[in-house]
């Protein structure tokens, strides 16, 4: 494909942007690096006019479809009367009111920017709320650019995090103060026995156990029967406040989340990605009692932007379609046609796989193994996954070349749009096996 175009705004991007990109997840190379120009619907151009089938969808947020224009139209409409106002409004109102009746275990909610700032917000209210201090999160969960929350995550070097009888807390960045890591404790996702048994060894000290209910960043492998259910019981036993992290899953997977999918409730849940189709807008909510901490003057929570009118506009035609329609019903329908698609082409091919996820974040591991958890991504064929997914790039669609991060669908993907994927993708699988 050419990129003539793309390399020459990339070079001089790197003149003033660091490795040219605002996200260094962006980074292919000095060589590779994308740089796109438009998007529409499932589709997304790059600068030099190739269109691909988005599954990448901004890493998630795009739920409907890019630039839908329901969402646009609001969001145009409501800025002509000002943006941020230092106060409360009636539209913000309307949108924690719709996310109360969609969620069923979100009372009360307080609005953010970025899930970042969500997940943040929700562990400082957790200590808050139980006076302690101390965290778990489980390895290859990503819960956002702060230094609390950036261990073991799904880049993880999987022979520095330790056994798995003494996992060790892989510190993600440089640039983290040493002392942090004495806060958070790192466990093996889907592990019964290590959870239940951190908890009652340090439960004095243990404000939380953040969880992203599906793994988003290690193809969203799902939750083993009764592990949330665990989890709820040990915060209930002990006093833990569980923060579900629906960052990802939220709006997505179901109308009330992944609470909705696995029934289990949650002290505090974390919302942001579809919750705006694109637009930056997050939120945190839960139980009455734990966001009833949020006192004004004794636990900060605050922000400039927070629920400024272009992301409440934006939420609130979201939300509205998500309630009046069968969106998400819909995209699940197809998501499971795509999934199903794929592990025939891979099984007609001789490929060894294992497909994860749920229909409308979906993945699938080259390899044979059950895949429970992050340390199990050691089996997985990394090379001819990226291999695969290259040459599927070249054929115009667009999914992630790392099979840790999901296949992500929208409203806007078709049944059309899904035989397109299953085309290519065979081409594609056939053109990798032939090498």
């Amino acid at each position: 494909m050419n990129r003539d175009k793309a390399q020459a705004i990339f070079e001089r991007a790197t003149k003033v942007i660091p490795y040219g990109v605002n996200s260094n997840f962006r980074y292919w190379g000095p060589d590779e690096t994308p740089v796109m120009s438009k998007a529409e619907g499932p589709y997304i151009w790059d600068a030099d006019g190739n269109r691909y089938v988005d599954y990448r969808l901004g890493w998630g947020p795009i739920i409907l479809g890019h630039s839908y224009p329901a969402v646009v139209e609001r969001v145009a409409e409501a800025i002509k009367h000002g943006t941020v106002f230092a106060a409360t409004t009636e539209l913000e109102v309307q949108v924690a009111e719709r996310i109360v009746r969609m969620v069923p275990g979100v009372d009360m909610v307080r609005f953010a920017n970025s899930g970042t700032e969500a997940t943040m917000h929700a562990l400082r209210l957790a200590r808050a709320h139980t006076n302690r201090e101390k965290f778990i999160k489980f390895e290859g969960q990503y819960h956002g650019m702060y230094d609390y929350a950036l261990f073991s995550t799904a880049g993880s070097n999987l022979g520095v995090i330790g056994s798995r009888r003494n996992p060790l807390p892989q510190q993600m960045s440089s640039g983290i103060p040493r002392g942090i890591r004495e806060y958070v404790i790192t466990l093996p996702f889907n592990d019964f026995e290590m959870v239940e048994k951190t908890v009652k060894e340090q439960w004095w000290d243990l404000a939380a156990i953040m969880v992203e209910p599906v793994l988003g960043n290690v193809a969203g492998i799902e939750p083993e029967p009764g592990f949330l259910e665990h989890l709820r019981t040990l915060c209930d036993e002990y006093g833990v406040v569980l923060i579900m992290d629906e960052v990802k899953t939220g709006f997505r997977v179901a109308n009330g989340g992944a609470q909705e999918v696995y029934g289990v409730l949650p002290d505090i849940a974390t919302y942001a990605k579809g919750l705006g189709n694109g637009f930056p807008v997050a939120a945190f909510g839960g139980k009455k009692e734990v966001m009833s901490t949020l006192v004004p003057g004794q636990v900060s929570h605050g922000g400039t932007y927070t629920a400024n009118t272009v992301s409440m506009a934006a939420a609130d035609a979201v939300l509205e379609l998500l309630e009046t329609q069968p969106i998400l019903e819909t995209i699940a329908r197809r998501g499971q046609r795509l999934k199903s698609g794929l592990d025939e082409i891979l099984s007609d091919a001789g490929v060894p796989h294992i497909m994860t996820g749920l229909p409308a974040m979906q993945g699938f591991i080259i390899g044979d193994r059950p895949v429970k958890e992050l340390r199990d991504l050691k089996y997985h064929n990394d090379g001819l996954y990226e291999t695969l997914l290259m040459n599927l790039f070249e054929l115009g669609v667009w999914a992630e070349a790392d099979a840790r991060e999901p296949w992500f669908l929208c409203y806007d993907h078709d049944d059309a749009i899904i035989d397109e994927t299953l085309n290519k993708f065979e081409d594609a699988v056939k053109k990798t096996v032939k090498g």
